[in-house]
């Protein structure tokens, strides 16, 4: 078995490594790609029988044409695209799924390069898999959807978005909620529509799959971005107990990040009260936020306690007893086997000590014993940090 990895190493080696021009070319399969050929072969779009027959010569052919999208020099343009689009959308009569795959992904890469009008005949194929019984038609018809359509098919279409958002398949919801992100920045009167479906994504955050909440948080945050009180209830309603009412710690992610954005605002709006004071003494919405990303520091995934001490180091005029158990927090981190939990503790806590060096020199112990850390970057900052941090006994000690 070892032999043969070997032979398989040094044959790739040979292969991606060979100055042979003719290695080079064998590295990448479509490097001498003729632009005539792939129209030409791309024909067989118009026959049902080979679409059907045939459908992984389909998928070739539209992997071909995909690489000539993404080399200027033979891109396509004008009437040979859409007629290449128009020839494309006969591929759904194929129920291959890598065909309709590969179908959905083209579709979404050439649109821009052809005609609007033409472009809404697809919508009809793509609304039949919106509304059809395979989850995997259904994601990914929403997605192109989104892509392609205006606020005036959007409105046609609202309802079956709407169904899919609160969709018991995590696959499809997900999609919805991706898709309505995606229509919620691309015109005002899209996201006109899309705030009308606030109940649907508020009723997706319950969902039991992680991802369908990590977009639903995004959405929720997207269509109350501009109310600071609605941020706030946001906070407050999921903020319960560090975060915990969410199963995604990528959603708990989120949430720590709209709520420093929030403290950032109220402060440099004027709104959180003494300027001298903690931010546990500022206004209810300062005090709220904050306690919430306090308790996200006692919350089981690492990803989230970083998150929250990141978040609390970096709040504007933060207190010493406000960054207390922050620092404590990456304190432990200090101390982790994983290089990449090290140095991201330690960049944050380089990060404090220009402002607070006081409140980091309790971390002088841990940041020594990271000087000699095999990893260049983290005893870089180590040592940069006990230069604003150490005492003059300490940098002697460190420096002999």
């Amino acid at each position: 078995m070892g032999d043969l990895l070997d032979e398989i190493t040094k044959g790739v080696s040979e292969l991606l490594y060979d100055d042979d021009p003719k290695g080079i070319e064998r590295a990448h399969p479509y490097s001498n790609l003729e632009k005539a050929k792939v129209l030409q072969d791309a024909r067989i779009f118009h026959d049902d029988h080979l679409v059907r027959e045939d459908p992984q010569k389909c998928c070739v052919v539209l992997a071909q044409l995909l690489a000539l999208m993404q080399n200027t020099n033979q891109a396509l343009q004008g009437e040979e695209a859409t007629e290449i689009f128009f020839g494309v959308t006969k591929l759904f009569v194929s129920s291959d799924l890598y065909l309709r795959r590969m179908t959905y992904l083209f579709i979404k890469e050439i649109y821009e390069r052809c005609d609007s009008s033409d472009v809404i005949i697809v919508t009809s194929c793509l609304t039949k898999d919106m509304t059809c019984d395979v989850d995997l038609y259904r994601a990914n018809a929403l997605r192109v959807l989104a892509r392609i359509i205006d606020a005036a098919m959007l409105g046609a279409i609202e309802r079956y978005v709407k169904q899919a958002i609160v969709d018991s398949s995590g696959m499809v919801s997900s999609a919805a909620l991706v898709s309505a992100l995606h229509l919620f920045d691309s015109a005002p009167e899209n996201a006109t529509i899309v705030k009308r479906w606030i109940s649907e994504t508020q009723e997706a955050t319950t969902s039991p799959n992680e991802m369908v909440q990590f977009h639903a948080i995004q959405l929720l945050y997207q269509i109350k971005s501009q109310d600071r009180l609605a941020i706030s209830k946001l906070v407050q309603q999921f903020g319960t107990a560090g975060g915990r009412g969410l199963k995604s710690p990528l959603a708990v992610c989120c949430l720590i990040r709209y709520t420093a954005k929030l403290l950032h605002d109220e402060v440099r709006q004027g709104r959180g009260g003494d300027a001298s004071g903690s931010y546990k003494d500022g206004s209810s919405i300062m005090r709220g936020g904050f306690l919430f990303l306090e308790s996200c520091l006692k919350h089981r995934d690492e990803m989230i306690v970083y998150e929250a001490a990141r978040a609390i180091c970096h709040l504007p005029r933060a207190e010493a007893q406000d960054l207390h158990p922050a620092i404590a927090a990456l304190r432990l981190f200090m101390s982790s086997p994983r290089p990449t939990v090290r140095h991201a503790s330690v960049r944050t806590i380089a990060a404090v000590a220009n402002h607070h060096p006081r409140s980091v020199s309790v971390c002088n112990q841990d940041l020594e014993s990271l000087v000699a850390d095999r990893n260049r970057s983290i005893a870089t900052l180590a040592i940069t940090t006990l230069l604003k941090t150490g005492t003059e006994h300490s940098l002697e000690r460190l420096l002999g």
